[in-house]
């Protein structure tokens, strides 16, 4: 679905992401893990158009949009959820759901028929669609976001540290909100400081250090390497 090849980018002459390479199939989910400041953030910034890459390539379904403009990555099925939400507070819920639909160039009808699909999987902002965005918790605002997103209907979800900044009881909320996106087949890339829960939830890992990717594989293979329990699990 998404294959990613020798990615090198950065901001002014400092290089961040040094040569990375990935893939994710169709409706799998794969973790990208690591230390805060080891790229994670760059990377999908890259991947999603926000960042042009210096080298390398970027493949969706096989066809190149590395180099493309932001909007024309996202109209072709790649959806950024970044770190904060980005959501528009003053605005009200059901008005950030439209522009979930945005890029996607829905029609009225079928933007309506999105929304009213995804309230189904969110039942808890049925109620306050007419609300501003600014006035939920926080975790109401992530699963806001991650409603959004649905909306359009990607054909890759990348998830940017959906759990920072939450209480320990919210993070099982939206760890359980990407479960059971994942059970319903959505193609999803997670960047996560929380090792072990994206672990758990994963097919896939990479995990990641200043740039570069140092360890890859199954998710359980990963989690039950010495270097990844030392450094990020506390074992």
């Amino acid at each position: 679905m998404l294959k990613v090849v020798h990615l090198r980018c950065g901001y002014d002459s400092l290089e961040v992401i040094q040569g990375v390479s990935f893939h994710v199939a169709r409706g799998e989910v794969i973790a990208l893990v690591g230390a805060n400041g080891s790229g994670k953030s760059t990377l999908l910034k890259a991947v999603a158009g926000l960042l042009p890459p210096w080298e390398g390539r970027v493949l969706l379904e096989g066809k190149e949009v590395a180099g493309r403009p932001a909007e024309r990555i996202a109209a072709a099925g790649l959806t950024l959820l970044p770190e904060g939400r980005g959501l528009f507070p003053g605005m009200s819920v059901l008005e950030n759901l439209r522009l979930g639909a945005f890029a996607r160039r829905l029609s009225r009808r079928a933007q309506a028929e999105r929304i009213e699909a995804v309230c189904a999987g969110f039942p808890d902002l049925r109620p306050k669609l007419d609300q501003k965005a600014g006035s939920l918790s926080g975790g109401q605002q992530q699963m806001l976001a991650l409603a959004r997103a649905m909306v359009g209907a990607p054909k890759v979800l990348l998830l940017d540290e959906p759990s920072t900044g939450l209480a320990p009881l919210v993070v099982a909320e939206i760890f359980a909100k990407i479960t059971e996106l994942k059970s319903a087949g959505v193609t999803l890339i997670l960047a996560e400081q929380n090792v072990g829960q994206a672990l758990r939830i994963a097919d896939r890992a990479y995990v990641m250090q200043t740039g570069r990717i140092i360890l890859e594989g199954p998710a359980a293979a990963v989690a039950a390497s010495e270097q990844v329990k030392r450094a990020y699990l506390g074992e």
